[in-house]
């Protein structure tokens, strides 16, 4: 299941890519300008709005849902649960003695 998701996901992932880059651009801080393109008309500009935001939200819901079937394996714990005597001592280790010549 998790590996059809992941896939699902890279597959939006990309579509996400190409989608904001085949919308025109409107200068913004590289200052090339968005003169005519390809694309001009206002009805390519709404729905390339449009698929951007369905593929977003596309995009989360499948990050939610990885993330909640990859937190589902474990389970939490607490330092706190644990009772003070569970824990197990170190045996000690006789002391080396060095070899004299």
């Amino acid at each position: 299941m998790t590996t059809v998701i992941l896939i699902i996901h890279l597959l939006i992932a990309v579509a996400l890519v190409g989608v904001v880059l085949l919308q025109r651009s409107e200068g913004g801080a590289l200052g090339i300008g968005g003169g005519g393109g390809m694309m001009t008309g206002r009805g390519v500009g709404n729905f390339l709005t449009r698929a951007t935001a369905v593929l977003a939200v596309c995009f989360f819901t499948t990050s939610i849902i990885l993330t909640i079937l990859a937190g589902g394996y474990s389970k939490p714990t607490s330092i706190l649960d644990s009772q003070p005597g569970q824990s197990t001592p170190a045996t000690p280790q006789a002391p080396s003695v060095p070899l004299s010549r």
